[in-house]
């Protein structure tokens, strides 16, 4: 059996429960309560039960205690999956879309989502959904815009008939009378 990790000696029992009173954050004082049954003279079986959590868990706590203090045992945010475009890639896939596409190499007229993404495969090897890339060029300040869309046999002449048009506000009605002038 091994040895458990030994915990650093700046601290005590009375003194980690007095963090875990004045701490803002449940869980790193449930963490530092845990510890500090440890300093007491406690198993790592009993800080543990104490925790609410198994002994891998306290060693990990202790660990981080050992090597950050009291706020090494502070809730983090998890860092989440690292993003697919690197910034080189977002540059090069800027310049694409500001310089638009060359219908003879690209074989389009204007950049769609799913074009972007089989241009960001043959060119990086990256394999990002239609979402991602809309993501990614969203966070990067574009928007997307489109014409009007516009029948093929409109007619200009024919919306003008039924285009409503309103008198000027400024002309009275023939009805109303004029106050009387003195």
């Amino acid at each position: 059996m091994s040895h458990p990790l030994p915990l650093r000696a700046d601290y005590n029992a009375s003194g980690l429960r007095r963090l875990a009173r004045g701490s803002k954050d449940a869980g790193q004082a449930r963490r530092l309560l845990a510890l500090a049954t440890i300093y007491a003279g406690g198993t790592r079986l009993e800080a543990a039960a104490v925790g609410g959590v198994g002994l891998q868990i306290v060693r990990d706590w202790v660990v981080r205690f050992n090597a950050e203090g009291p706020p090494g045992l502070i809730d983090r945010k998890a860092p989440g999956q690292a993003p697919l475009l690197k910034p080189a890639h977002r540059r090069a896939l800027a310049r694409m879309v500001e310089d638009g596409p060359v219908p003879a190499v690209h074989g389009v007229v204007r950049w769609r989502l799913v074009d972007l993404v089989q241009w960001i495969w043959e060119e990086f090897r990256i394999a990002a959904s239609e979402t991602t890339v809309g993501r990614v060029l969203n966070a990067m300040g574009y928007r997307k815009l489109s014409a009007r869309p516009r029948h093929h046999a409109q007619d200009p002449d024919a919306m003008e008939v039924f285009k409503k048009t309103s008198r000027p506000q400024w002309r009275r009605s023939r009805t109303a009378k004029l106050p009387a002038s003195r």
